[in-house]
């Protein structure tokens, strides 16, 4: 028969109590036991000296006789000095499982493209930012090669064209006003002879109209006269 050291649970509900005992390994956990050597409470304080108690004498019986403690016990064991315990190493118990692999792999993956998205995102402005600077740079030494005199020159040239410019578009709105002052006087001087010429006409026309009439009365004058010959001739 195989023997054990181990826990049997008592107590209530989330209010445990264990009882260390010596049992049949083939027997439940809470079943029948051969004998009881101490008993743990796990709701003390671990600095409690009520959390753990052994009867040494008997569990050294036990233990020469060839029982077996269980891991929990076996660490009560080393911490009571009674029984040194042997170092374990399982490397694959803390390895996670397949689907833990799966669900960290694709976490990473997911982290290593927001990076790449975020460092993309943060290079765009420094691009655009050292392209400006470039541009600023160059032309503070575009202009730095031409001689400072030409660039006066050029100044120069741009403040008389802008001058000129601002006096051609002043200047045509004089002469615009003298052109029309001109044909309102001349329009004037052209209306006055005009009515001259029509006063001086009018004399004409009553002129000639008097010497109709008196062409007319001449020549009704001989006609009568042929007409009175002609009668006298008749007779």
């Amino acid at each position: 028969m195989a023997v054990a050291i181990r826990l049997a649970r008592g107590g209530s509900k989330k209010r445990p109590y264990y009882r260390i005992v010596v049992a049949d390994s083939r027997n439940a956990r809470d079943g029948r036991f051969i004998e009881k050597l101490g008993t743990y409470n796990p709701l003390l304080a671990k600095d409690s000296p009520e959390r753990v108690k052994l009867d040494a004498d008997r569990v050294s019986h036990w233990l020469s006789v060839g029982a077996q403690p269980s891991d929990r016990v076996a660490r009560f064991l080393d911490a009571a000095g009674i029984r040194e315990r042997a170092a374990r190493n399982n490397p694959n118990k803390a390895e996670p499982g397949e689907k833990a692999k799966e669900r960290a792999e694709e976490k990473a993956t997911k982290l290593a493209e927001a990076e790449e998205a975020k460092a993309a995102a943060d290079a765009a402005p420094a691009v655009e930012e050292t392209v400006t600077e470039e541009a600023a740079e160059q032309a503070p030494a575009d202009t730095a090669d031409i001689p400072a005199e030409e660039i006066v020159a050029e100044e120069t040239v741009a403040e008389e064209a802008a001058v000129e410019e601002s006096a051609g578009e002043e200047a045509p709105a004089e002469p615009v006003a003298e052109e029309a002052v001109e044909a309102a006087v001349e329009a004037e001087a052209g209306e006055a002879p005009v009515a001259e010429e029509a006063n001086e006409a009018t004399p004409n026309t009553d002129a000639g109209d008097e010497a109709g009439e008196v062409s007319g009365e001449s020549s009704q004058a001989p006609a009568e006269g042929s007409a009175d010959e002609t009668e006298e001739k008749a007779e």
